[in-house]
């Protein structure tokens, strides 16, 4: 590890990504279609280990996050036209895994309430330790 920072969300103040909803997104009924939902926050994310210290632990290290465990709860539907916020905050669940909090707002209203569980691991899918960046970066954040 070459000891950058990585950006870490605030636990007070969620790291938020913007996600404006294209035709695509929405199925015939004119709503965003459920699996959806798992790429916005995917995207999300990203932004908040970092697209660049994720491609250089994949390609230095050898080692990268796959998803664990999903649990997602729909409260209400977004449409064609609108503008989300997909709030993030990360927690270590253990040494082995990094638990995200991911909700989607339409300004003051929660549509979807998630916990995404990622594992760590080697290109062969085995599992490793989160690497020392991420877990100082999640333990500073949390305090």
């Amino acid at each position: 590890m070459d000891g950058r920072s990585v950006p870490w969300c605030n636990p007070h103040m969620p790291h938020e990504h913007p996600v404006r909803i294209y035709y695509e997104d929405t199925d015939h009924s004119g709503i965003v279609y459920h699996a959806n939902y798992l790429k916005y926050f995917e995207r999300a994310r990203e932004h908040v280990l970092d697209p660049d210290e994720l491609v250089r632990m994949f390609e230095e290290d050898g080692i990268g996050f796959v998803v664990y465990k999903i649990e997602m709860h729909f409260k209400a539907a977004a449409v064609h036209g609108d503008v989300l916020t997909i709030r993030s905050v990360v927690e270590s669940g253990s040494r082995y895994r990094v638990v995200f909090d991911q909700s989607v707002w339409r300004g003051d209203t929660l549509l979807v309430q998630a916990t995404i569980q990622l594992a760590c691991v080697d290109p062969n899918g085995k599992l490793v330790p989160v690497p020392d960046s991420v877990m100082t970066g999640i333990e500073d954040q949390n305090g």
